[in-house]
């Protein structure tokens, strides 16, 4: 009689990413989005500019809990607290290391140039449509985790 074979998973040791989202819905469809298309990353939610901050001051030190790449909302809920936060991680080397992602609602082109300006890796305007958020976050993990190399260990 056959053996029958059975997987077990592996597991797969998750890396931070940050999630500075205002908005606790918002959020929850991030993060469940990111379960799904992105297991590889332990999403950590910061849901003002002080607060990312002090997460990111708080793990200087500890490279298995400094986040690998920052999603950011960049009206916060003003545009001038996500704007803030990019000046704070633009003149800091160390933060720059990580890449910043905005996730924003606008399209507005002043926010788009602004972001760019302050170095964000890439700007994307949040789907609409959670089968939009999937579409969007397994081409989000394919592109920043199959194709980019990152500038953080991330294992």
């Amino acid at each position: 009689m056959a053996k029958l074979t059975t997987y077990r998973r592996r597991k797969i040791r998750q890396v931070p990413i940050l999630v500075v989202e205002d908005n606790a819905d918002q959020w929850l469809i991030i993060r469940a989005t990111l379960s799904k298309c992105f297991p590889e990353v332990a999403p950590v939610w910061s849901n003002t500019a002080a607060h990312a901050i002090t997460y990111m001051k708080t793990h200087v030190d500890d490279v298995d809990k400094l986040p690998r790449m920052i999603l950011l909302d960049l009206y916060l809920p003003r545009r001038e607290d996500g704007l803030a936060l990019l000046e704070f991680i633009k003149d800091h080397n160390f933060y720059r290391k990580p890449p910043v992602i905005v996730l924003s609602s606008s399209q507005d082109e002043e926010d788009i140039a602004m972001a760019y300006s302050l170095n964000v890796a890439t700007y994307i305007v949040k789907p609409v449509t959670y089968h939009d958020w999937v579409n969007c976050f397994f081409a989000f993990q394919r592109y920043w985790w199959g194709i980019v190399t990152l500038p953080l260990r991330l294992q």
